[in-house]
């Protein structure tokens, strides 16, 4: 399984957010900070505030920050959002499908239950999980003012 650039990118800022908790970051901070390019990240941060994780506000004094706080967020609500529309495989699309055996493919049906696995695993971790201090680990980058690879 691949994640995309579009969840790196956002458990990325989200980690940034959590990791600054008394301020509003800005994007330009954010893209500089993760090496992440401002008009990636100017995409991720409009889908992220459109469902309810991230709260955005321009001007002078605006700047991004968490909407919920990093222990009501897991990673399996930030991928199952940014990661439902992507296929895990031709079979699992709406387009047409080059493969016969579709409706008797074990190999899907296993790839299913993978998946689903994989989604349960990462509703176990909540964002605050990746923001303890670890030994040379993300908290130690946070602060640091870098972001995890």
């Amino acid at each position: 399984m691949r994640i995309t650039k579009r969840t790196n990118i956002a458990v990325r800022l989200m980690l940034y957010c959590a990791s600054q908790p008394d301020r509003r970051v800005t994007k330009s901070e954010v893209a500089r900070k993760c090496n992440i390019s401002e008009n990636h990240l100017a995409h991720v941060v409009n889908a992220l505030g459109q469902m309810g994780y991230i709260d955005t506000q321009r001007g002078r004094s605006g700047g991004l920050e968490l909407a919920r706080g990093p222990d009501e967020v897991s990673l399996g609500d930030i991928f199952r959002s940014l990661e439902s529309g992507v296929p895990l495989a031709e079979c699992f699309g709406c387009q047409s499908v080059t493969c016969e055996s579709v409706s008797d493919c074990r190999l899907r049906q296993a790839l299913v239950n993978a998946e689903a696995a994989f989604y349960e695993t990462l509703d176990e971790v909540p964002l605050a999980e990746l923001m303890g201090s670890n030994g040379g680990g993300v908290m130690d980058r946070l602060q640091e003012g870098n972001c995890p690879p």
